[in-house]
This record gives structure tokens, C-alpha cells and sequence, in this order.
């Protein structure tokens, strides 16, 4: 199964552009991995936070397809610790569907529509990150995720 990580807007900072190079190229030894950029939404700032979570939601449910897997990224998802991440991603990947998109909302979150296309909701912490560095963070833990199925020596 293909594995993507989706989100809204490019990064901003030079070190967290870096840091998610780094996991990137680590990730395509374990799997078929990929990132995805969509655009920020034009004229953003002349719309209203439920329209701008719209406008995004409709850029990535235009992209999905019905036998895409989607895991949103989200604060009322459910919470793991590394192994029980690694545990959870295995049997992910082993589900019938040809991608499983792990999807990072825009500055505001996720629109209602989002939430009802969407398979499952992880978080990743019951703090609040800004959604640049969950890019990173999330990188991280699949890396580590990988590293843990594997029994290599990365998690200890």
C-alpha cells in the first residue's frame, strides 16, 4: 500500500523543511512514501474561518479516491504511544486499499465534510502544535513507527 502524508501550504521554515527531508528520504527505504502539498487557498484572508476550511476541503476531497484509506491528523483523534502507533500502521497497511493518506488540516483544522470522508482520526499529542511542525513530529513517528516493526535499533 502507498503511504502519503497530505497538507495545506508550503513550510515555512527552513528547519523544518530540512528536518522532514531527512524522514522523507529515511521513510522510502520502509515504503512506497510520498508527501503532498496542495496550495494555500487564495485570498484567505477575505474569508471567514468556516470558508476557508471549506475551500480546503473541497481542494482534498477532489483528490481522494474512494479506495484511499484517510487518516486525519487531529487533537480528538485517538492517542498512541510509539509501539502502539507501530502496531496500529501494521495493520493499516495490510487493509484492502490502495493508499492510506495521512492528512494534516490547514491552520483551522478540518471542515465537516472532511470528518465524515475520513476512516479514522489519530493524534499525535494533547497539546497543541502548530500544523507546520506536525509535519515534522509526524514524520518522526512514522520513521520511528517503521524502525520499531523492523526491530531496529532507532526506538529505544
Amino acid at each position: 500500500m502507498k503511504t502519503e502524508l497530505w497538507y495545506i501550504g508550503k513550510t515555512s521554515f527552513p528547519y523544518l523543511k530540512e528536518g522532514m527531508a531527512i524522514y522523507d528520504k529515511r521513510l522510502r527505504h520502509y515504503l512506497p512514501f510520498e508527501q503532498v502539498c496542495f496550495p494555500d487557498v487564495k485570498n484567505a484572508k477575505n474569508l471567514s474561518i468556516n470558508q476557508l476550511k471549506e475551500q480546503e476541503a473541497d481542494i482534498i476531497l477532489k483528490k481522494l479516491r474512494k479506495d484511499d484509506w484517510l487518516v486525519l491528523l487531529d487533537e480528538n483523534g485517538k492517542a498512541f504511544t510509539s509501539r502502539q502507533m507501530a502496531e496500529w500502521l501494521q495493520k493499516q497497511l495490510q487493509l484492502s486499499y490502495k493508499r492510506i493518506i495521512f492528512l494534516i488540516g490547514g491552520a483551522y483544522g478540518f471542515s465537516p465534510k472532511v470528518y465524515e470522508r475520513s476512516n479514522t482520526k489519530i493524534s499525535l499529542s494533547q497539546m497543541t502544535f502548530s500544523h507546520q511542525m506536525v509535519r515534522l513530529f509526524f514524520l518522526e513517528q512514522l520513521y520511528r513507527s517503521m524502525t520499531i516493526l523492523r526491530n531496529e535499533p532507532y526506538h529505544h
